[in-house]
């Protein structure tokens, strides 16, 4: 049986869409996955573009870090033939073939069970981009900051990570203030829950004082860089800061006295290699929202052969929401 997978290749023509057998997958593990859907994050539009090293596997290379869909074949019980999965992380269209293949091997350590209620489209809407929002808010609940305490300011408000975390922390009873280099998105981050609409102009400086103005109570950062700098300074006291990605640059320029004057938490979001237990509740919890909120207000869905074009507009800023990738027809 032949499937169509996008492969990036050596040579001129650098991404292809190819026809594959079972044959040409690695076997990365002991379970066989039939792939319906999948989604496009940051890290597959650098992989997809070139423009970032985050292959770490020799070429031909099938990348695609988020995959949900149906098990075709395994010897591990967690996972029986004919179960729904989805499987998002752990060097997944990193390190071994990812997501844009219609079929593909992994390892039972990475999948996780459809949660019931959850559609394994809705599942790739969210992505490690709502999976990582959701690790984000649920870091800010832990962390001792209830709705009420103050404003939330989500950065990078409409890529993946930020528009779910509008979504997550408004649906949670916060106060959110979204900050945007796009004045012309506003009705589409009020529309995901934002109450206020900041522009990004006002944090790209970095901070203006070692400890500025205490604005907010907390932050999902997505940026880093002099966005982060400039956040940590204008967080109040004892407050939460999420730092969950690096859009901006991964450099920080900061001092102590956020942390030791007012006693600011900044806390580290991995949803690569996030543990079984946190990872299973954390989708859970995205379960539980699907049933509240309409995910394709945030969704554009295309196909295998629209994700180059796609990616490289991800890369340029051009798109605000989500990308889901449609690989039913792959076969």
């Amino acid at each position: 049986m032949s499937f169509r997978a996008l492969v990036i290749q050596e040579g001129p023509e650098r991404t292809v869409i190819k026809r594959l057998e079972r044959s040409d997958l690695p076997r990365h593990g002991n379970v066989l996955v039939r792939v319906d859907w999948s989604s496009i994050n940051y890290k597959d539009a650098l992989a997809v573009t070139g423009k970032g090293k985050i292959i770490r596997s020799d070429l031909p290379f099938v990348p695609g870090i988020d995959l949900a869909g149906t098990i075709v074949q395994s010897d591990d019980p967690s996972f029986p033939e004919g179960s729904s999965f989805l499987s998002t992380g752990w060097g997944v269209g990193e390190k071994t073939w990812g997501g844009y293949s219609r079929y593909q091997w992994m390892n039972a350590d990475w999948l996780v069970p459809l949660p019931d209620g959850l559609t394994t489209r809705e599942a790739m809407i969210v992505g490690t981009a709502g999976f990582t929002a959701m690790l984000s808010l649920q870091a800010i609940q832990e962390h001792g900051l209830p709705p009420g305490d103050g404003t939330i300011v989500v950065t990078g408000a409409t890529g993946g990570v930020g528009s779910f975390s509008v979504l997550l922390l408004a649906a949670a009873g916060y106060h959110v203030t979204a900050v945007t280099g796009k004045p012309e998105a506003a009705e589409y981050l009020r529309g995901l829950g934002a109450d206020d609409i900041l522009p990004r102009s006002g944090f790209e400086e970095g901070a203006r004082h070692p400890l500025d103005s205490g604005d907010w109570a907390g932050c999902v950062d997505s940026v880093g860089s002099r966005v982060l700098e400039s956040v940590l300074s204008r967080t109040k006291t004892h407050g939460v800061v999420a730092a969950c990605g690096l859009a901006g640059g991964h450099e920080l320029n900061t001092t102590v006295f956020p942390f030791i004057l007012r006693g600011v938490r900044l806390i580290g979001i991995d949803s690569n290699t996030c543990p079984q237990t946190p990872r299973r509740k954390a989708w859970q919890g995205l379960r539980d929202l699907a049933a509240k909120v309409d995910f394709d207000t945030i969704a554009h869905e295309i196909g295998l052969e629209e994700v180059p074009e796609a990616c490289a507009q991800l890369m340029s800023g051009g798109i605000q929401g989500r990308y889901v990738v449609d690989l039913r027809g792959a076969d």
